[in-house]
């Protein structure tokens, strides 16, 4: 293998670390609420302190970048992603939430760096013609780790027991502190051999040569970005779409276990399968592009997710547990479109919009949190309103860009 196909292998193993990384946090939700005894708001801040990351880190990863290289912000990615995982072993040891919330911040933050970083380097890594072709096969990858993520998290963390209010009134002190104990030390094996893991990827990457990406240089733009009002829309719509997204995957397993009786393991493997169908549906969306128009299809999907969720609402048993699978599935296409569609005739400033649209995955640390308060309020069941609500608003920019024929889909998430 020769250097450049070496640094092509090492720099898409980026894009499986970090959707590895935020597909663990359906698996830690439901974990964390047991071992830390927290309530459906409290364990939302899982969410909320991996994507809050996003919004805050992404404009300093961007300034670093442009004075230490982009190896050097990856590097810096690696080596931050793989401290915060050493320290959920300190955090499980003392059991406290803020600890665990503390390390997935980190985590956050070296993947901010990671995803601001692997994108336009995938693409100089090769021949300008295989460009794209390169970028996809290693979307791809992400794909497969948000299919691998919750099989692993489920089989070597989650115990498969949770008990009661009664069997925990019947323990001793001791016992239920033992029992607690147990379940918080779960993570520590698992997350020390992905710090590992990381660290052995940060290592290849600072001994092999990686080209450095030169700056076209900055263009005068006329007139603020934020008199854009598709980029603005588009914006809102992402906030939106990204915090669904979150929303159905997080409580996933909580919630198949209210309305089906599927114990953790086994609900883990529901949501393994159904992101296995995100990732096809991504492919299968790609291809009917060929024949139907990216905002129509925006539309279409939205307006079916939107009444997936009332029926997993509305229904019990494992039907409704089905109709949330469906939702991952129509949920494929949404980031990349709507992504495209938003920064679509921005000329000049399709960087800085592109930034703005990005920025907005912080929808992912805002809307769990409804979701976790309204669960506390009623029932997870009744809190899956939330992300229906939210297809909503991304089915109005589906509206608003039906004219639009074609858009340029490189972006996942």
């Amino acid at each position: 293998m020769n250097k450049n196909n070496f640094a092509i292998v090492l720099v898409t193993s980026l894009f499986f670390l970090w959707g590895f990384a935020l597909n663990m946090n359906p698996i830690l939700i439901p974990h964390l609420k047991k071992a830390c005894q927290l309530t459906d708001l409290q364990s939302a801040f899982i969410d909320s302190a991996s994507y809050i990351a996003y919004f805050l880190m992404a404009i300093p990863a961007g300034q670093f970048m442009k004075r230490f290289g982009y190896k050097g912000g990856i590097i810096l990615g690696l080596l931050l992603f793989a401290f915060g995982a050493f320290l959920f072993y300190p955090a499980a040891s003392t059991r406290a939430y803020a600890f665990f919330l503390a390390a997935l911040f980190i985590i956050a933050c070296g993947l901010t760096f990671l995803e601001t970083a692997a994108n336009p380097y995938i693409t100089v890594l090769g021949s300008p013609d295989t460009a794209t072709q390169r970028i996809n096969f290693a979307q791809s990858f992400n794909g497969l780790a948000a299919t691998l993520a919750p099989w692993v998290g489920g089989t070597f963390i989650l115990s498969g027991e949770t008990l009661t209010a009664s069997q925990k009134a019947a323990m001793s002190a001791q016992q239920l502190n033992n029992y607690l104990q147990a379940e918080a030390d779960s993570v520590k094996i698992p997350f020390v051999i992905i710090g590992i893991a990381v660290l052995l990827v940060a290592l290849l990457l600072g001994r092999t040569t990686l080209p450095e990406i030169a700056d076209s240089g900055e263009v005068a733009v006329e007139g603020s970005i934020f008199k854009e009002k598709n980029l603005m829309l588009g914006v809102i719509a992402q906030l939106f779409y990204v915090g669904a997204q979150v929303c159905v995957s997080s409580f996933f397993i909580r919630f198949s276990a209210r309305v089906a009786g599927i114990e953790e393991k086994a609900a883990a493997l529901l949501l393994s399968g159904a992101l296995l169908g995100f990732m096809i549906g991504r492919f299968f969306g790609t291809f009917l592009m060929r024949f139907i128009s990216p905002s129509k299809l925006l539309a279409v999907y939205s307006i079916i997710n939107f009444f997936l969720l009332l029926l997993a609402v509305s229904l019990t048993g494992r039907f409704s547990v089905y109709a949330l699978i469906g939702v991952e599935f129509f949920m494929s296409i949404m980031f990349p479109t709507i992504f495209s569609l938003s920064i679509r005739g921005l000329g000049p400033k399709t960087k800085e919009g592109s930034s703005l649209v990005i920025m907005s995955i912080v929808g992912g640390a805002i809307f769990p949190v409804i979701m976790g308060r309204i669960s506390d309020m009623s029932n997870i069941q009744q809190a899956y309103i939330v992300p229906a609500v939210c297809f909503l608003v991304v089915f109005y920019f589906a509206l608003k860009n039906i004219n639009v024929k074609k858009v340029k889909l490189v972006v996942s998430h």
